[in-house]
């Protein structure tokens, strides 16, 4: 059987070909991969001042201590209210997070420490901006008060987080001086909450 014989020319032409077209398809994906602006855009986002203010100080707050419809009598379930509150004496921003420390002593014998539930959300204050804890306790006299009572005109509080704490007077609706007379071991303290710009 005779041998089939190609041309060499052929076998040329074929390679150039297979080249050619290697060629224009490397140059298609160089084409196709070029990433568009936006795929390489960078996005910023700023957290607003508030969120990264230093926390809270005693002494950057001006505090308050009153007592609610003469000692918060006729609340519905025999116990009376106060309410704590701090305003921010500075012009910039601050983070009160969590609870303050608030006790009432009498003398140096029984004493009476504010407590909270949970761990409240922090609350940004800015310049001249006031924060609330709501304040419920068992005043002397109630039915089932017991006997460890403390009758104080004064509180001893501390911002969160501080080590440095300040005496507050205790006064009525009125802002006139006033006597919190609560029985049981604890005051019971609502979240902390905004309540607009101080005075």
């Amino acid at each position: 059987m005779p041998a089939t014989t190609r041309p060499a020319g052929g076998l040329a032409a074929l390679t150039a070909g297979l080249t050619l077209m290697t060629g224009l398809t490397l140059t298609a994906c160089d084409t196709t991969t070029t990433a568009t602006p936006d795929a390489t855009a960078t996005i910023t986002t700023t957290a607003p001042p508030e969120a990264t203010a230093p926390p809270c100080r005693t002494a950057a707050l001006t505090w308050t201590l009153s007592l609610l419809d003469g000692d918060g009598a006729g609340q519905g379930d025999g116990r009376s209210g106060a309410r704590l509150t701090a305003v921010n004496k500075g012009s910039g921003a601050c983070l009160f997070a969590g609870y303050p420390d608030l006790t009432i002593h009498n003398g140096k014998a029984d004493g009476i420490e504010g407590t909270g539930a949970g761990r409240p959300a922090a609350v940004a204050l800015p310049g001249r901006a006031a924060v609330t804890v709501d304040l419920r306790y068992t005043r002397r006299g109630t039915p089932g008060a017991g006997t460890w009572c403390v009758r104080q005109h004064e509180a001893a509080v501390t911002a969160p987080h501080d080590t440095e704490g300040t005496v507050v007077p205790v006064t009525d609706a009125h802002g006139k001086p006033a006597v919190l007379d609560a029985c049981g071991e604890t005051i019971a303290m609502a979240p902390p909450h905004r309540t607009g710009a101080g005075t």
